[in-house]
């Protein structure tokens, strides 16, 4: 469909459907049951009402990555928009609602924003909201795709200087390995020339980290139940949320919070014909979310390929915004 000038023939709007391979749920979670230490991934906290509870989150006093992130970016436009190249692309991996990227957009107005999420509906709806509402020259190509594998851009943006953009610290979700080669990814991904604006919370002071995880309000205990429904929707498994509590700790040697679901009684859960036993206070695991270092994240995108153009933090330290420009493509 048309939906006005753009590249030549190309509308200024078009959804390009990777067709995301879809893991099977219910072998994707007995596995994560049968391991020495039982956990589930975290994706399944973001069913409709884990995104809510998500977007709950973001808003509570205890938890400040978002609104810190926010005022970085916020106060950084203008030097980000001197370090961006002119006429570009935004990519965007993870778009969620696209809130942060349309900071990003205000500061470098480049000639296409390229989010990519495997979600297509809530992606289509999102890139859509940008298109309708800001820069009437912007043309905006959501991509449904699992941005953590290779994917090509459209052919209209191909060709345009590219800008990653990966906030909210969700590069701290991956384990330390993964996360470097998600990173040498995103840099053959981007190019040589190319660039990376990139969100990343701090390790700091142990009880501001273990607050954020564990609000006075109890959201995030709700979030972090809420996945046993969502597992329960998905898979046809008979958790009992109530019958688990929510426990995030922070692992000082590793460098990471860690979230977990304690079991209150004994009790057997079954999934897909199989009954897995929780003894009481036996933990289940949710989720890793790692902090760096400033020299010790700038190592790691060093070793992936970038070079640090500039890095940003709020006046206390807890969270940085680094803006890396890719060297060297350590990817064939």
């Amino acid at each position: 469909m048309n939906e006005g000038s753009g590249f030549g023939a190309w509308p200024r709007f078009a959804l390009f459907d990777r067709a995301p391979p879809v893991p099977d749920a219910t072998a994707e979670v007995v596995r994560g049951l049968r391991g020495r230490r039982k956990s589930i991934p975290p994706k399944y906290f973001y069913d409709a009402a884990g995104s809510k509870l998500f977007d709950a989150i973001t808003q509570l006093p205890e938890y400040y990555l978002t609104r810190t992130e926010i005022g970085i970016l916020r106060d950084r436009q203008a030097a980000i928009a001197e370090h961006a190249a002119a006429n570009g692309c935004v990519v965007e991996y993870g778009s969620g609602s696209s809130a942060k990227a349309r900071i990003l957009l205000d500061a470098c107005r480049p000639l296409a924003y390229v989010p990519v999420d495997i979600s297509r509906d809530h992606l289509a709806q999102s890139a859509r909201a940008v298109f309708q509402d800001y820069y009437p020259n912007l043309a905006v190509y959501p991509i449904c795709a699992d941005y953590t594998r290779p994917f090509d851009l459209p052919p209209p943006a191909a060709s345009l200087p590219r800008l990653g953009f990966f906030p909210g610290s969700s590069i701290g979700n991956f384990e330390p390995q993964a996360a470097d080669e998600f990173l040498a990814s995103l840099a053959a991904g981007l190019g040589v020339g190319g660039c990376l604006v990139v969100g990343v919370d701090a390790k700091k002071e142990h009880g501001v980290l273990t607050r954020a995880y564990n609000d006075d309000a109890g959201v995030t205990s709700r979030f972090n139940r809420n996945m046993l429904a969502h597992v329960n929707a998905a898979t046809g498994a008979d958790f009992d949320p109530d019958g688990f509590e929510h426990r995030a700790v922070y692992n000082a040697g590793a460098g990471r919070i860690e979230m977990y679901l304690d079991a209150k009684r004994d009790q057997l859960v079954r999934v897909d014909g199989e009954e897995v036993a929780f003894a009481r206070g036996e933990a289940l695991h949710t989720e890793n979310s790692y902090k760096y270092a400033p020299d010790e994240f700038v190592a790691k995108t060093e070793c992936a390929g970038f070079r640090c153009l500039n890095l940003w933090q709020d006046e206390r330290g807890y969270f940085m915004v680094l803006f890396l420009q890719v060297v060297e493509s350590k990817q064939g």
